[in-house]
């Protein structure tokens, strides 16, 4: 019985997640500019493709942080440790862990109190580090959360009162434009506790050849990325996008330090979603994907403050192109 009940939830779940996901995708590609929304990006395929675009040569951000977390591991750590009372890790977006696995070898071998909670949107992602960390990193506390970010901070903060430290990694607040960030680390501010902790990773403004080169790799990958969501549109959504009639397009603006990326439409067409709902598109017409936002050192202080925290350390790579900062809840 109690089996039979956990299938009937999981199904439930399973059709919840699926009209919700075709619901954004109407509402979106209903709108004007037309729009996806970058988190579903990441189903399987999705998951290998972001982890080979960290892997080309151009993706500078993840070398930038991974130096961080291998070369001042240390510092972190005991920034993190603080006081040595014990705390929960909360990784937001926590992908394969590889930049945080230094952190938590080393809070391992400091022997520091903590549970580590990895969120993922991804089920995927979220079972992988449930088999894996365990082995890997023998004695680890893992509860691994599948969900929206603030959900499952709302279910972290009601598994133990504990003091939180947040993992916000990979300059995934870029991922919002500027206000919509603001808001996204008032509301992060607003589940947390005063003395609680936040370490943020966000990329720097830099040349913007640089920056335009990691968003249209020469190999493609970042192009693959993009059209992936258009596939699992199609598997998921019953759709009938022909992917070969769009094509990838990034920009970066170094006035505002905002990179996007559009998938435009080469002719004149129409895409049936669902069987029932049928969308119109026109040559030349985009759809707006994601943004990969870049920041000055300011604005990374003054993006804390106005979200009621205090800045309270920074850590660089050594080209300066990365920062992860300290942020603790005021």
């Amino acid at each position: 019985m109690d089996s039979t009940l956990t299938q009937t939830d999981s199904n439930t779940a399973s059709t919840d997640k699926t009209q919700q996901f075709y619901n954004d995708v109407i509402a979106g590609l209903n709108t004007s500019p037309k729009r996806l929304n970058s988190k579903y990006f990441y189903d399987a395929n999705g998951d290998k493709l972001f982890q080979d675009l960290m892997n080309c040569p151009e993706y500078y951000p993840t070398n930038c942080e991974l130096e961080i977390f291998s070369e001042k591991t240390d510092e972190i750590a005991d920034a993190l440790i603080g006081s040595g009372d014990a705390f929960d890790l909360i990784e937001l977006g926590a992908g394969d862990a590889m930049k945080s696995t230094y952190l938590l070898k080393h809070l391992l071998e400091k022997k520091a109190d903590f549970t580590y909670l990895p969120i993922d949107i991804s089920d995927n992602v979220i079972s992988y580090l449930n088999i894996t960390l365990p082995v890997t990193l023998p004695g680890i506390n893992i509860t691994g959360l599948n969900g929206e970010y603030f959900d499952m901070l709302k279910k972290a903060a009601s598994i133990s009162s504990r003091r939180k430290v947040v993992l916000f990694l990979g300059s995934n607040i870029g991922n919002m434009p500027v206000p919509e960030a603001i808001e996204f680390c008032r509301v992060l501010r607003s589940h947390l506790s005063e003395g609680d902790m936040v370490l943020i990773g966000m990329d720097l403004t830099k040349d913007p050849k640089v920056v335009l080169a990691a968003y249209n790799d020469e190999g493609g990958i970042t192009k693959r990325f993009n059209l992936n969501l258009l596939e699992r549109i199609n598997r998921e959504l019953n759709a009938n996008f022909d992917l070969t009639k769009f094509d990838h397009y990034p920009t970066y603006d170094p006035e505002t330090g905002s990179c996007k990326s559009y998938l435009i439409s080469l002719e004149d067409q129409q895409v049936t979603i669902g069987g029932k709902e049928t969308i119109a598109f026109s040559k030349n017409e985009y759809i707006y994907m994601e943004i990969s936002q870049k920041f000055t050192v300011m604005q990374t202080d003054q993006m804390a403050l106005n979200a009621g925290f205090a800045p309270v350390d920074r850590f660089f790579d050594t080209k300066k192109w990365f920062i992860d900062a300290i942020w603790i809840a005021a």
